[in-house]
C-alpha cells in the first residue's frame, strides 16, 4: 500500500527510540561491580544503566539523570491533530457499521460490521481520554477539515449506504468500508512521521495493525 514505506521507515525510528528509553530505565539496586559479600540485595541507591553508543560502554546513571536524558514525547501539533481527526473518522465507521444489522444481505458483512464498532468504540473513549489530558490549542476540525479526512465518505454516499439493502448494500458498504481504511492508514503513517507523543504512537501502530488485516479480509468478501 502507498503508506507502507512511510510507516515502516517511521517505526524503525520509533523503535530505535523505544530501545534507548527501555534501557534508560533498566533499574539495577545494590552495589555495581563487586559492592561486597556484606551487600544484601535491594540496599543502596538505585542506578540506571544507560546503554552506549555502537562500539561506547553502557554508562549508569542516577534515576535524577536518567529522567533528564530520557526522550521528550510531549505531544505536537501532528499529535493533536491525528487523535482529533481520528476521533472523527471512528465515529463516521460507527455510523456506517450501525446500518449493517438491518441491512446487510451476508452474515460476514454482519460480523466485520460488529468486530468494527467493537474495537473502534474503545478506540474513540481511549483519544477522547488522551485529548482531555492533552487539550488542543487549536478549535476542533471544521467543515473544510471533516471533508479533507482521508477515506471519508460524504455526505451523498452515506445517503446511498443508509438506503441500501441486500447485496446493493453489502457491495456498498465494503467499498466504502475498504476506503475509509485506507484513509485511517495514511493518516497514521502521517502522524507515525511527524508525531512526538508515545501514546500516540501506540493508538496509530494498532490502527496500522487492526485495519490493515480488515483491507485484507473486505477484499477477500468483494
Amino acid at each position: 500500500m502507498f503508506v507502507f514505506m512511510d510507516m515502516a521507515n517511521a517505526l524503525l525510528g520509533r523503535f530505535l527510540g523505544a530501545a534507548l528509553t527501555a534501557g534508560l530505565l533498566l533499574t539495577l539496586t545494590g552495589c555495581q561491580d563487586g559492592g561486597g559479600a556484606d551487600t544484601k540485595a535491594g540496599e543502596g541507591p538505585p542506578v540506571v544503566v544507560a546503554p552506549g553508543k555502537p562500539g561506547e560502554k553502557a554508562r549508569t546513571l542516577s534515576p535524577e539523570q536518567a529522567a533528564k536524558e530520557a526522550p521528550d514525547d510531549s505531544p505536537n501539533a501532528a499529535d493533536r491533530a491525528y487523535v482529533r481527526h481520528m476521533t472523527e473518522h471512528h465515529r463516521q465507521a460507527l455510523t456506517m457499521s450501525a446500518l449493517a444489522p438491518d441491512r446487510a444481505a451476508a452474515d460476514p458483512v454482519r460480523r466485520l460490521a460488529e468486530r468494527i464498532a467493537a474495537a473502534q468504540g474503545p478506540e474513540i473513549g481511549a483519544m477522547e481520554k488522551w485529548l482531555a489530558r492533552h487539550p488542543a490549542t487549536a478549535p476542533g476540525p471544521d467543515a473544510h477539515e471533516h471533508a479533507a479526512m482521508p477515506g471519508m465518505a460524504t455526505e451523498q454516499q452515506l445517503k446511498e449506504l443508509t438506503d441500501a439493502r441486500g447485496a446493493d448494500f453489502d457491495r456498498l458498504f465494503l467499498r466504502l468500508m475498504t476506503a475509509h481504511h485506507e484513509g485511517a492508514l495514511k493518516m497514521a503513517g502521517e502522524v507515525l512521521a511527524a508525531g512526538n507523543n508515545v501514546a500516540v504512537e501506540e493508538m496509530a501502530t494498532e490502527v496500522v495493525a487492526t485495519q490493515s488485516a480488515e483491507i485484507h479480509r473486505m477484499r477477500a468478501m468483494g
